[in-house]
């Protein structure tokens, strides 16, 4: 048997394509079938209605139409002559946006500094799992319940008030938490605390599961105490998922309506009252839809800034 000699330098044998298909026509067709209905339930519930609404807040919306247009007088009376939306003649200031402001400051702080506390120390216990789902089942509770459960708490009589006959073995009390202005928003953010509290936990929970132990080992190899390992590792290491939960309780912050109405209904007077509540009172209750557009474009232009910084961070790193 021969061998034939291997040939060197022959041109190599071309190998024809298959025609191609109109791959064109059925990636637009794919598209279409895939995004179309969600672009059209975009559309009709959420660009129509904001149009809607930011045209509405420049006319005198009587029941919801366009009525008589107004220019800036709505949002001129929101700011210049309706102390319950901010009110700028008493220091501090008062009003739904101050209030908002409150609860943005001391609500988001307190949760996520409490989750990130509880998520760090539960990390360091062999019951963490049972640490979590204690802390976290408010967030099973619906935020009407939350709400009556809370006004329970806080009722004046100690004879039913949980939180006024623990203050009265102390000799303390009784105080009406939900009925003295000084007290009333305080109080409300607690309770907002204390349901959102969980939520934080566990998302910080799985944030500091996510940094590798190799390095908190290093640190601890090379000396470092827990504080700096905290201050200089963990905390910079989880700063992107707490930078998102703090656009999370942001949002909801702007947006709280529930609680308020619930447990105080804006009071006592107008004092409790937030930025949705007043949407709620001027629109709803009291037929000012144009005003009622007004609020909710300031609601908007409170937001925008916040979902802008949220996508730029999301755009420089990874969340861990």
């Amino acid at each position: 048997m021969t061998v034939e000699p291997l040939q060197v330098g022959q041109p190599a044998v071309a190998v024809s394509k298959p025609p191609r298909g109109p791959r064109e026509d059925r990636n637009w067709r794919g598209m279409l079938l895939f995004f179309g209905p969600a672009a059209v339930l975009l559309f009709v519930f959420l660009v129509y209605p904001t149009i809607y609404t930011i045209l509405l807040a420049f006319n005198r919306g009587r029941q919801g139409n366009f009525t008589e247009w107004v220019g800036l007088n709505n949002f001129i009376q929101l700011f210049t002559n309706d102390p319950a939306f901010i009110n700028f003649k008493t220091f501090p200031p008062s009003g739904a946006i101050w209030n908002n402001i409150l609860w943005i400051i001391f609500y988001t702080g307190f949760v996520l500094g409490l989750g990130l506390l509880i998520a760090t120390l539960a990390s360091r216990v062999r019951y963490e799992s049972i640490i979590k789902g204690v802390v976290f089942l408010p967030m099973a509770i619906a935020a009407t319940a939350l709400a009556v459960i809370w006004k329970f708490v806080y009722a004046p009589d100690a004879n039913t008030g949980l939180l006024n006959a623990i203050l009265g073995v102390f000799g303390i009390g009784p105080i009406s938490w939900l009925g003295d202005t000084s007290f009333v928003n305080g109080a409300l953010i607690g309770a907002g605390v204390w349901a959102s509290v969980g939520f934080a936990t566990v998302i910080l929970s799985a944030a500091l599961k996510g940094i590798p132990a190799e390095i908190l080992e290093a640190a601890r190899t090379d000396g470092a105490n827990e504080r700096q390992i905290f201050f200089r590792i963990i905390l910079p290491m989880v700063s992107l998922p707490m930078s998102v939960l703090a656009v999370t309780l942001i949002v909801n912050v702007v947006k709280l309506f529930d609680l308020i109405f619930v447990m105080t209904n804006g009071g006592p007077g107008t004092s409790s009252r937030v930025i949705a509540f007043t949407f709620y009172q001027d629109g709803l209750a009291s037929g000012q839809f144009g005003k009622a557009a007004a609020v909710a474009v300031v609601m908007l232009v409170v937001l925008i800034p916040v979902m802008a910084f949220n996508i730029r961070r999301f755009r420089q790193a990874s969340v861990v």
